[in-house]
């Protein structure tokens, strides 16, 4: 098989970007990754420069492609980090630092557009609440703080966007990419004219839109020469993150959810028609005419760094040390509540203002107890989420779950249990990149279509199963954890200001 046909999928996510390049079979056959700074330089404010991005897209594609014949490749997608967006002048240099999806500066800028447009036209044209998380938001804030920056503008990219610009000199991206940049008309599968009027841009100066697995351009001579890649490989429309790990999950009907454990936990389900509710926020699927229903919980293994980093002051490697004596302990950790708000609350409230609660602390609790209450508050909220989409469309018969929280056998039980659903775990970690080379093996030709590539390309590991404790998180879930956000949002309300 030395000289089988390679796919690369590409993840380029909020602190790495990963190259993993696949055979027909989903196996890896070689990777490269490069970490991408992020800079918090005040308050709120999550930013990245454009050119680490690239930068670090370089040198993970010269590492994976340094062991393989590149000959072999047939084609490349990219999966990126959603509402992260780019700005540049006419010629595409960029003109200021990226502002990331966590960047939450834009409080003012939400309520501005509400007034002008109204919250609900805001959501059933872009399928999402008006938050400080879609890209839009984030400009109009910055278009305020900084009105000579506005001024330089005449171009907004997301980072698939940016990055196959570089790749192949054309300025063109997918629905599925563009679309959490909050400017997407869902409905006419086109940029909307009125949120683009709204961002003071200009639709002849966006990229060209195209659907996920069309070929977008082909590596130019110049990329070629920094990257490795070879020169006319074709670069295929990829998607967001979250699309392409639901893709990779094996996500491609109905009646199965995705969890991805990661800095964020995003969870979707496959739609086949547009719709929209404030239970979830809607994007497009990768699978022709699709569109996933997503929750999103900001504070997901974030979290779990914030515990371990900022409260006790030691690295991750205390992780195993708190999983062992949090799994000694009672479903419930000894009366302790956790709800995980501490990049605030998205669905089902949308509160910019939100932020993390512990309700019961006492002198006999430990690190262990608040290691395992914010695992179950995770749990808790993705209960409350996945209820809100069932409403609408039915019910979910199993989560697969990846993402670095999915290692955790703990959190994975929990989760089941909580859920009362079975949990199964993807078999790979790297779903978002599997995600994306399918889509480069289908608009390649290498499988015929996304549930040829799903069939051949995923795989189900490890399956968790409601067990013993799931009838008590039933009674916390509806005695406790319902109940203490929506008695307490007027007092983080107060604090806020």
């Amino acid at each position: 098989m030395s000289g089988a046909e390679l796919v690369l999928g590409v993840d380029s996510s909020t602190t790495a970007c990963k190259v993993l390049a696949f055979d027909r079979d989903g196996a890896v056959v070689a990777e490269g990754r490069a970490s991408i700074p992020l800079e918090n330089p005040r308050e709120g404010a999550w930013e990245q420069r454009p050119e680490r991005i690239w930068s670090a897209f370089v040198d993970a594609a010269r590492a994976c492609l340094g062991v393989l014949d590149a000959a072999r490749v047939r084609g490349l997608a990219i999966a990126h980090q959603r509402e992260t967006f780019v700005v540049t002048d006419e010629h595409g240099e960029p003109q200021a630092s990226a502002l990331t999806w966590m960047d939450h500066r834009c409080r003012g800028a939400v309520d501005g557009a509400v007034a002008a447009l109204g919250a609900d036209r805001l959501h059933r044209i872009s399928g999402k609440p008006p938050c400080t998380t879609p890209s839009l938001y984030k400009w109009l804030g910055q278009r305020e703080r900084e009105p000579d920056l506005a001024r330089r503008v005449t171009r907004l990219e997301d980072v698939h966007a940016f990055l196959v610009r570089r790749l192949t000199g054309e300025s063109v991206t997918s629905l599925a990419a563009a679309d959490p940049l909050g400017l997407v008309d869902m409905q006419a599968r086109a940029w909307s004219d009125e949120l683009v009027a709204l961002a003071h841009l200009e639709i002849a100066k966006l990229p060209r839109l195209v659907e996920v697995g069309a070929e977008l351009g082909r590596i130019s001579a110049d990329a070629a020469a920094v990257s490795g890649l070879p020169a006319g490989l074709p670069v295929l429309a990829g998607a967001g993150d979250g699309q392409a790990a639901g893709l990779g999950a094996g996500i491609t009907g109905p009646g199965r959810a995705y969890l991805n454990l990661g800095t964020a936990v995003v969870s979707g389900v496959l739609a086949r028609e547009y719709r929209y509710d404030r239970a979830y926020r809607t994007l497009f699927g990768t699978t022709p005419g699709s569109y996933f229903l997503e929750t999103d919980l900001q504070g997901g293994t974030f979290t779990v760094n914030w515990l371990c980093e900022r409260l006790l002051g030691r690295t991750l490697d205390v992780l195993p040390e708190l999983e062992r004596a949090a799994a000694a302990l009672v479903a419930g950790s000894n009366g302790l509540t956790l709800v995980p708000y501490w990049n605030g609350v998205m669905n089902p409230f949308w509160d910019d203002f939100a932020s993390g609660i512990v309700v019961g602390l006492t002198g006999s609790h430990g690190p262990a107890h608040l290691y395992r209450a914010l695992l179950e508050g995770i749990a808790f909220e993705q209960r409350l989420h996945s209820s809100g989409v069932e409403a609408d469309v039915g019910p979910i018969a199993e989560f697969v779950a990846m993402g670095g929280g999915s290692s955790s056998a703990l959190f994975c039980q929990i989760l089941a249990d909580v859920l009362a659903r079975p949990l199964v775990r993807s078999a790979t970690r790297e779903a978002t990149a599997l995600g994306a080379a399918m889509i480069a093996a289908v608009g390649s030709g290498l499988h015929g279509s996304f549930e040829d590539a799903a069939q051949a390309m995923c795989r189900d590991g490890e399956r968790f199963v409601p067990g013993p404790d799931a009838t008590r998180y039933a009674e916390l879930y509806e005695r406790r954890y319902k109940l203490v956000y929506p008695a307490l949002r007027p007092i983080l309300a107060a604090t806020s200001t």
